[in-house]
């Protein structure tokens, strides 16, 4: 399995009107490119291009025997530019939005002479870039599978990204504090209450769900950057695929909701498949049941490895 990072430097004027160098990486895990259909995998807000084998953020969807069987197609994930994994920060994070983001990854496609891909799967800010790549691309994917994400930030969403920007520009922990609130978007009141159970922690004086909570903080602080995180809170306040454009992809679309989800309801997903629903025939809708909010696309693995084996 191929798993080191590659690169294409190519230069782009953003939506915005600013020019940068980007040096865009990317893995490719599986078979050989041009060797077999692609699927491409775009990662989540803290994820990476890293997304099988030993560290892979998705090993239990993603290779050799999974649902995404390595053995049978060629697997390629971009790095969002200034996530950090590739050591390229921006500091003017505003410059972006998600549709810049899709011409990147539509460029470096490009590049790749990659004309047709099998399928495109992303979980939650990584969908938000596949909606964007095939509204721009209509005929680019056969499949569609976008994972706890909708088409478009809602107000909700938008809200809760807000407050994440007022934390991350504080001056004392920023990245703890903001990554300590994005955990309880992310679970639910239940999920935190049936793991913990008002637990106490004698030796360190608080509640276990305190303790977990700051060890999450504190782990997102040592593995990912201030601004690479301001990047990403900011893209996902920014997703805005026009509703009247959605009609026009091609794909075979798959949406997976979870229905406990606090950060994109499922409610809002299901809204989104009945309306493309009334105009297009190869829609569908699935949900994960869970008690974990919008994480259980990345725990759930029984359900959505049965969900995504279907639509493969």
């Amino acid at each position: 399995m191929r798993t080191e990072l590659k690169h294409i430097n190519f230069s782009y004027r953003t939506d915005s009107g600013k020019e940068y160098h980007i040096p865009l990486s990317y893995q490719l895990f599986g078979k050989e490119l041009f060797s077999a259909p692609v699927i491409l995998v775009n990662h989540a807000l803290t994820g990476n291009s890293d997304v099988s084998g030993a560290k892979g953020w998705w090993k239990q969807l993603i290779g050799d025997n999974q649902v995404i069987d390595a053995r049978k197609y060629t697997i390629l994930c971009f790095n969002i530019p200034g996530n950090g994994y590739d050591d390229f920060f921006i500091d003017e994070y505003e410059d972006f939005t998600v549709s810049d983001i899709a011409n990147i990854f539509l460029h470096g496609l490009e590049i790749l002479n990659i004309k047709k891909l099998h399928a495109i799967i992303g979980g939650s800010l990584g969908g938000g870039i596949g909606w964007e790549m095939l509204v721009k691309k209509p005929a680019l994917s056969e499949i569609f599978i976008p994972v706890v994400c909708d088409h478009k930030t809602h107000d909700w969403l938008h809200a809760q990204c807000l407050v994440q920007k007022f934390l991350l520009s504080q001056n004392n922990q920023p990245l703890q504090k903001a990554r300590i609130h994005a955990m309880l978007c992310y679970r639910t009141p239940e999920s935190l209450n049936n793991r913990f159970q008002n637990k106490y922690n004698q030796e360190k004086k608080r509640l276990e769900s305190e303790d977990w909570l700051i060890y999450h903080g504190k782990a997102l602080n040592e593995r990912f950057s201030l601004k690479s995180y301001q990047l990403m809170n900011h893209l996902l306040m920014n997703i805005n695929v026009d509703e009247s454009d959605l009609e026009r992809i091609q794909a075979r679309m798959h949406m997976i909701s979870v229905d406990t989800d606090l950060f994109f309801p499922a409610s809002e997903i299901r809204s989104c498949y009945e309306k493309v629903k009334e105009k297009k025939y190869n829609v569908f809708y699935h949900e994960i049941t869970s008690i974990h909010g919008h994480d259980a696309f990345l725990m759930e693995y029984e359900q959505l490895n049965t969900i995504i084996k279907n639509i493969l």
